[in-house]
């Protein structure tokens, strides 16, 4: 016979159970169609540390989303914790708008010694809304004040928010006064070329663009882009390409914008990703890890693009102090403890397991990350990967110019993709999916992740995989 408390384990399990799908069952009935990671994570968080969530339903689950890349020291960290506390007992005001306080002098104190020293010398600072999207906006908004002009650069595959301006620039993007130039990539390289003669297409079509007096395109406001693209499919610009980018735009006098919302604050491997390529911005927005998991965003950029007016840009929840607190705190806690050299060493060591992993498994198209910014794409074995360049029965792909062509990628396996990211989460995994076609997993983890939850991380995924792959005969 079952031991007394098994009944009534069985009874406590039940009701957490009950209390869950009650939960999510509210929610789909109240809460906007709009809503995204809710659908495909039915899961109803009450308790949470570092790497661990605790659902509602009692199951536990390693967070390999960090809120987007928000919680770079994962959840609750007791350095984060103890920085909002010390806000709370000191009875200091906590809606302060654009007034100085000792909260805001010490986050603008550490975020800026974290800074490119040649910017940090010469910046100015602008808080924003809460949120990365709103970080953006002003610095479109600044750009186009400083210059004068109104049209902009983006990146195909570019995300850079859900705000109207924002939106423009992203990668999706209709009817907009953009221009979208091409991002270098090795997959899917839009020259069907890849590697180092791929960027260097990508950069002259950039310069070509810029200097035909027949493009159509007259001299931009600015050019924003990401290091790491991340809802893009988790793409890392090669640093050759980043300072081509920095030269092209700083001999037509146009502004660079990095837009760091999600590569910042260690995430990458270096504590900012142009850090890599020793590319300086003009502009750099940032928000997500910057207010250590609280909503803040902030615009640093040159001096010289300050011509802004008092009050030509505001915003209600500009001064949030808690989380300028916090974010303080992080940002002093991943520089002291060198986090991001740690991401750089712990990435290196995933993405060689998932390359070797990609061996394995026909369904592992590309694996590619910098840092702990960590991406799987799934393509779709079955099926015939396209020729690139074909013209009826001819190919350029022998034309000398070009060089040799890279092998045609296989095609995108959203659904694959989409059957692995549950397949984790039935083994306690939380990721999740980005890049062109939803057919990327992707991994971002907190720069404190241990070895050991290193290890677990790669398991659980490597158990997800193999499942799908048996599943689907791939």
């Amino acid at each position: 016979m079952p031991a007394p408390h098994d009944g009534a384990t069985r009874e406590a399990a039940a009701c957490d159970s009950a209390v869950h799908e009650g939960i999510l069952r509210r929610q789909g009935a109240r809460e906007s169609a709009a809503r995204t990671y809710a659908r495909s994570l039915p899961i109803v968080p009450v308790r949470a540390r570092g790497l661990t969530i605790e659902g509602a339903d009692g199951r536990r689950y390693l967070d390999c989303l960090s809120g987007a890349g928000t919680l770079a020291l994962g959840h609750n960290h007791p350095v984060v914790l103890e920085a909002i506390r010390k806000v709370l007992d000191s009875g200091a005001p906590l809606h302060v708008l654009d007034l100085a306080t000792p909260v805001k002098d010490a986050f603008t104190t550490e975020l800026f010694r974290t800074l490119p020293p040649a910017l940090a010398d010469r910046a100015r600072i602008q808080f924003c809304g809460p949120a990365g999207t709103d970080a953006v906006e002003a610095a479109l908004k600044l750009v186009r004040t400083a210059t004068g002009r109104s049209g902009l650069l983006a990146f195909t595959g570019a995300y850079h928010g859900m705000t109207a301006g924002a939106l423009e620039a992203s990668g999706g993007a209709q009817d907009v006064r953009v221009t979208r130039l091409p991002y270098p990539q090795d997959y899917r390289c839009p020259f069907g070329i890849g590697g180092p003669r791929g960027a260097e297409l990508a950069a002259r079509w950039t310069t070509s663009l810029l200097d035909d007096t027949k493009s159509g395109v007259p001299r931009p406001a600015g050019m924003i882009l990401e290091p790491v693209q991340g809802e893009g499919g988790v793409i890392p610009a090669p640093d050759a390409w980043l300072r081509r980018m920095r030269s092209i735009t700083e001999q037509r006098s146009i502004p660079l914008i990095a837009d760091e919302v999600q590569t910042g604050v260690g995430r990458t491997g270096a504590f900012w990703a142009v850090d890599h390529s020793g590319v300086v911005p003009d502009v750099m927005v940032l928000s997500k890890a910057v207010g250590g998991s609280l909503p803040l965003a902030v615009v640093v950029y040159h001096e010289d693009l300050d011509v802004w007016s008092p009050g030509a840009h505001a915003g209600t929840f500009r001064g949030n102090q808690l989380a300028m607190a916090a974010g303080a705190a992080t940002l002093a806690y991943v520089r002291e403890n060198q986090l991001d050299r740690r991401a750089a060493e712990l990435g290196t060591r995933i993405i060689g397991q998932l390359r070797q992993l990609a061996k394995e498994f026909a369904c592992i198209g590309d694996v590619r990350g910098r840092g702990l910014m960590i991406g799987v794409e799934l393509v779709d074995p079955a099926q015939t990967a396209a020729a690139p360049f074909a013209v009826g029965s001819d190919s350029l792909s022998d034309d000398p110019l070009l060089g040799d062509c890279a092998a045609p990628p296989l095609p995108a396996a959203p659904a694959l993709a989409a059957a692995v990211r549950d397949a984790c989460l039935d083994r306690g995994l939380i990721v999740e999916l980005g890049g062109r076609h939803s057919s990327v997993v992707r991994l971002l983890p907190p720069l404190t992740l241990t070895d050991e939850q290193a290890t677990a991380v790669v398991d659980r995924l490597t158990d997800a995989l193999a499942a799908v792959a048996e599943a689907h005969g791939r």
